[in-house]
């Protein structure tokens, strides 16, 4: 009896420490995906509460974060195309503050892109992450990962009136 409850613990501890480590990180790759601090804090506890609901699986995974972070932006990216009119309307109306240290002309040319450029767009410079990682989290191939960024940042220098420039992450 003590075992299965040292497990439990063991697992709640595991668990909450996991959430603490990512929840900042998948909420703001959810906020450059709807570009609402609410709404993507909303879409980010979803995902965690589905992430709490298979945690003795995803646990053994050799990357937990990128389940979550799949599960994160199919919500935001579902989010993002049902609000998609809504959005357009009230854009004219007020503009989303930035999160701290944030350029907001960027954050404004962001909300532009495509919903899985976005996501990628989050993945790759506001995570720092490698375009095979960015792949596999958004559910492609390498390549459609590297046509997402590469057409991001092509249409983010068009509307920030700046020289794209190559870089390639591995």
């Amino acid at each position: 009896m003590m075992r299965a409850r040292e497990r439990a613990v063991r697992f709640e501890d595991e668990y909450a420490a996991f959430y603490r480590a990512e929840f900042p990180n998948v909420v703001r790759t959810s906020y450059l995906i709807v570009h609402d601090r609410q709404r993507a804090e909303e879409i980010a506890q979803e995902a965690f509460i589905q992430l709490l609901t298979n945690w003795r699986k995803v646990s053994r995974y050799q990357q937990p974060g990128a389940w979550v972070r799949r599960v994160t932006i199919r919500i935001a990216t579902r989010s993002a195309q049902r609000d998609g009119r809504r959005m357009a309307l009230e854009q004219g109306a007020h503009v989303t503050p930035a999160p701290a240290g944030h350029n907001l002309d960027l954050l404004n040319a962001i909300k532009k892109l495509p919903a899985q450029q976005r996501a990628a767009v989050a993945l790759f410079y506001f995570e720092d992450r490698p375009l095979p990682e960015v792949a596999d989290i958004l559910g492609c191939s390498h390549a459609t990962a590297k046509v997402h960024v590469f057409n991001a940042r092509r249409r983010l220098a068009d509307l920030l009136r700046e020289e794209v420039l190559d870089v390639e992450r591995r």
